[in-house]
Order: C-alpha cells, then structure tokens, then sequence
C-alpha cells in the first residue's frame, strides 16, 4: 500500500460508530489546505491506488457484477430518435455504442480522506469496464475544494456547479455511485424517477437498501424514508466483497438494480406517491442541503 500506515489510521472509523455522510466529516483545517495542492501529486495518488485496486481478486467479482447489471438496463432505455446512419454503421459494426451514463455523489475530501480516495480509484475502474467515457461521469460533493474539483477536472470528470441533493433524474441507463452517501440522498433519487420506466434505467452501486431497514424502526423508516421502504420491494441487491482490510472503505456495499419484469408486475397503488420528501422529523439528516435564497 503507497500510503503510510499513519494516514491510512486516519481514515478508519472506530468498529461500531454510527456511519455518518462522509460530506459532514471535513474540517475547515483540511479544506483550507486543499485549497494549495499539487494537483499533480494528487493525481498521481489516485492513479496509483487505482493500479493497487486492479491487481485485487475482489475487483473482478465488481467488474463482473457491473457488466451484467449494465447490459440489463441497457436493454431498458427510453424510445429514442436515431439517425439512420448511426445505426446503419453500428450494424455493420456489430456492436453497441457504451449506453451507461454515470452520475457520483458524496465522494468527499479525496485529498485528505484514504478512504475517499480509494473510492475514487474504484470508480475510474468501474467507468473503464463500462465503457463509460469519463466525460460522462458527473462528480458532485458540496465540501470539495477548488483543488480538489481541478483534480476531477483533470482526471477527465464532469464536474457538477449545482447541489442536486440527489434529484437526478436518468435520461437513459444510468449509473449512481453513491458510496456510504445518506439516507435523504437515496430516497429524493429514487423520488425523482419514481415510475417503472425510470426506475428500469436505474444502477446504484451504494449502501444496501435491506441493510437500512433493518438499522432502523420500521415505523420511522417507512415515514421518513417511503421510497427506500418502497424501493427494497422493487429491486435486486447483490452484495460486493469487501476485503477485511478496506472494510471501512467498502463495507455494506452493494449494487442495486430494478428488473423491468418486477416493475411492470407491480401494482398500480406502488407509484401512486408522487409527493417530494421533506424530512420534517429528521434532526440528523446526513445531507447538505442546497443553499436557497430568500
């Protein structure tokens, strides 16, 4: 491991503390000096952390997991118009051109955090098995630093100006890496492309949803979180290995997906909530919430 056993204590969390949003573990301190990074060091870090992820047995189960869940949704995107020629060259071709998009929240301060850096490395490598152009991946997070967003930039990513709070919606197939994000921001994407058709174009490569229903009191979950509670019902989980040794890393990891066949069986009632969460009974939200103005 290129990083020293210092830093790496760093980014460990004690066993059994409660997981918070990485979004809310930043301090000032540490921003502040981000602010005056070589760019070039940093992105070198990743670049190595990604070669250390590459050569990982554990890789290959997620490289294998993604292929399969993206050429599901692939077959789910919405009616399009072509250009004739487009098609006419991919038919001679024989080939599909990559469908998946990619959408990143909640990453955190990948200059300072090993853990956030390691989940950055693992998505550069998924983008890669996916055939997603790096261009089409957008990266969010309100604590990242200008250095940090330069980083991005130069890595290749699409780095987004506007706090979303997770109100995505999928245009086409589209993959959400949303590694240890908060509840809030599963439950407004899944709010946002809450019918079958959206769903269907749905990845997530997150924090398992069955896993959040079991930490918390059915009755708060379900009036707290209703498109998760919804959601567990609706979708196919299959649990990522984890490493013992970068198990704060990727620990209760999971990709989510949502088959077109369970969707279009779902009774009409299923997506007759429309209504946008509000969180009112919810002091510990673990999200940054947009700034408004009055």
């Amino acid at each position: 491991m290129s990083d020293t056993g210092e830093e790496w204590q760093v980014a460990r969390r004690r066993k059994g503390a409660a997981r918070r949003s990485k979004s809310l573990q930043v301090s000032s301190t540490s921003t502040c000096c981000q602010e005056q990074m070589d760019i070039g060091i940093i992105v070198k870090r990743i670049r190595d952390t990604l070669s250390e992820l590459r050569c990982e047995e554990f890789w290959q189960e997620w490289k294998g997991q993604l292929l399969v869940a993206g050429s599901a949704s692939s077959s789910s995107k919405l009616p399009e118009k072509r250009d004739p020629e487009e098609q006419l060259e991919e038919g001679r071709e024989g080939r599909l051109r990559p469908q998946l998009e990619c959408v990143c929240y909640g990453l955190g301060s990948f200059s300072s955090c090993v853990s956030a850096r390691y989940q950055l490395a693992m998505l550069l490598l998924l983008l890669d098995a996916g055939q997603i152009p790096l261009k089409d991946c957008s990266v969010y997070d309100p604590v990242f630093s200008s250095g940090e967003r330069d980083v991005l930039r130069e890595l290749g990513l699409t780095v987004l100006t506007e706090n979303e709070e997770g109100k995505h919606l999928a245009m086409k197939p589209t993959l959400f890496y949303l590694m240890h994000c908060g509840k809030a921001l599963y439950n407004n994407l899944l709010w946002k492309n809450w019918s079958a058709q959206r769903l269907s174009l749905v990845i997530i490569i997150g924090n398992s949803f069955s896993g959040m229903r079991e930490r918390m009191i059915e009755r708060e979950f379900t009036r707290d979180y209703s498109y998760i509670s919804k959601a567990v019902d609706l979708c196919e989980e299959r649990r990522l290995p984890c490493p013992s040794r970068l198990i704060d890393v990727f620990n209760d990891t999971s990709i989510i997906t949502f088959p077109s066949n369970g969707l279009n069986r779902s009774q009409q009632s299923t997506w007759a909530e429309l209504s946008e969460p509000q969180y009112q009974h919810c002091p510990d939200l673990e999200i940054i919430l947009r700034e408004t103005q009055n």
